[in-house]
């Protein structure tokens, strides 16, 4: 063979070489990544080939499936009373992709589940076709009505619910406002994407979760963590006693003083417990300044304050960390201790404290799915309470609930009581821009319920009034927030 030819005859050997190379490669290394990349049209296919399985509510599916005139995506999802689960069940969309229990749970409620094969198998031998599991939610249904109710009746509010069993961790109302309907979205066409379109635009963020993934400071209810974590180090001994916190309160390194919406009558000097009932900031400033931000960090810590809510194993349900900052000047500690300054929270974080509380300082690890079922209801998987973390003692956390029952009797909470119920509350007005006034603030409410029998209930419930039509001066955790947290307690408590 001439030098030309076995040069072109060894050049189409390496090209062939490189082919089978590249065949095998994609056949064997990245197979797996390209069987499940949502950009491939088969998995999408597969995905919507049968009716998806239902996430359970109560009892009652809250999410079906519909065939559709595609010729290839066979079925689309549907769902009952969407906007109110929606910051539950997310979205399943043919256009758009997958979302919170929808995405996380998809293997199950598509029967494509490794826990599901043998099944599987006996459906293709008897002929019935792909059978697609159950996921089985937390969530009360009374209580998710109730605070959808509460939401929605403030024309125009945006905001969030978060209720917990402060015993196991679950989620029992889990709600978020402005809200959207996953069904209209969840086909294919040009209007289902141009109706997503015009939601994602929308001024007021319908597709936002503010319950789980919106974060803001927490105003004066992060003062019942202040009070814990002062108790638990020390520098409060005695609820009762007088401080000698004055009022106005002179920030530390600074010109400014800060006043309560109480008077200065009231909170100067006055006792924690006093402070408490009258959110006077003064006493709360002057704690965080005396603990010093690693003390009051630590605390928030244990709580969940720069923590995942959730394992990894919940994963699209992640929610956003709620921060306690580090290298804070002595200002800022001193604001923390209100929940201003740079400290943020999620509406499921304040949840969690309060509960935290309520349960004589013992936090547990927030869940929202109790079962997961195959297609014939065997239970595959049973989510057990497990406890985050003892955020307290049991004796700092029982003197929070003396106050915060003091407040929901005698204080600013008074609006959350309820006949034949014990009931600890706090209220909190957060105020945001770089200057007091340049927005509206927002408006906080957190609670506990319980009853004698064992039984009890956590909620956050979180307002931003920007859309309202409401005065500056009505803005108010007691006034907007504490009828929807009483709604939501007694449809938990009173069964």
């Amino acid at each position: 063979m001439n030098k030309p030819l076995r040069a072109v005859a060894i050049f189409c050997g390496l090209l062939v070489l490189g082919l089978l190379v590249r065949a095998n490669w994609l056949q064997y290394v990245r197979a797996p990544e390209l069987a499940s990349d949502t950009k491939n049209r088969r998995v999408q296919i597969e995905q919507f080939a049968t009716p998806r399985g239902d996430i359970v509510v109560g009892g009652r599916a809250v999410t079906g499936s519909a065939e559709t005139q595609s010729t290839d995506l066979k079925y689309k999802r549907t769902y009952a009373d969407g906007p109110m689960y929606a910051p539950v069940t997310g979205y399943a969309s043919q256009a758009q992709g997958m979302t919170l229990l929808e995405k996380t749970y998809d293997s199950i409620l598509t029967g494509k589940d490794d826990r599901l094969a043998f099944q599987r198998f006996a459906d293709v031998v008897s002929g019935e076709g792909r059978r697609a599991g159950s996921v089985v939610t937390t969530i009360d249904p009374k209580a998710q009505k109730a605070a959808w109710d509460g939401l929605t009746d403030l024309k125009g509010a945006r905001g969030a619910v978060v209720a917990l069993d402060p015993k196991t961790g679950k989620v029992l109302a889990l709600v978020s406002a402005p809200s959207y309907d996953p069904s209209t979205f969840a086909g294919s066409t040009f209007k289902e994407s141009d109706r997503f379109v015009a939601l994602d635009k929308k001024k007021n963020k319908p597709l936002a979760n503010r319950a789980l993934r919106e974060t803001y400071p927490p105003g004066s209810t992060f003062k019942i963590l202040t009070a814990a974590a002062a108790l638990e180090h020390g520098v409060v001994t005695d609820i009762d006693a007088r401080t000698d916190a004055v009022s106005p309160y002179p920030l530390p390194q600074s010109s400014n003083k800060i006043g309560s919406e109480a008077g200065d009558a009231v909170c100067n000097k006055a006792s924690m417990k006093t402070a408490m009932q009258h959110s006077c900031n003064n006493v709360f400033l002057d704690a965080a300044s005396k603990l010093g931000q690693d003390k009051l960090r630590e605390t928030a810590q244990k709580f969940g304050f720069n923590e995942d809510v959730y394992s990894d194993d919940f994963g699209d349900l992640l929610a956003t960390k709620s921060l306690y900052p580090e290298n804070l000047d002595a200002p800022g500690t001193a604001l923390t201790g209100m929940g201003q300054g740079s400290l943020t929270s999620t509406p499921m974080q304040m949840a969690m404290v309060t509960a935290g509380l309520a349960n004589d300082g013992k936090v547990m690890q927030p869940y929202i799915v109790d079962e997961v079922k195959g297609p014939d209801l065997d239970t595959l998987e049973k989510t057990e309470p497990a406890v985050m973390s003892e955020a307290v003692s049991a004796e700092t956390a029982q003197k929070v609930q003396q106050m915060m029952e003091f407040t929901a009797k005698e204080g600013s909470a008074r609006r959350a009581q309820i006949d034949g119920i014990t009931v600890g509350g706090k209220t909190g007005t957060a105020q945001r821009g770089v200057n007091v006034n340049d927005e509206v603030p927002y408006g906080w409410f957190v609670s506990y319920g319980k009853k004698d029998d064992g039984s009890s209930v956590a909620v956050a419930v979180f307002i931003d009034p920007t859309d309202m039509d409401i005065s500056r001066e009505d803005i108010s955790g007691g006034g907007l927030g504490a009828p929807i947290a009483k709604k939501v307690m007694e449809a938990v408590l009173k069964q």
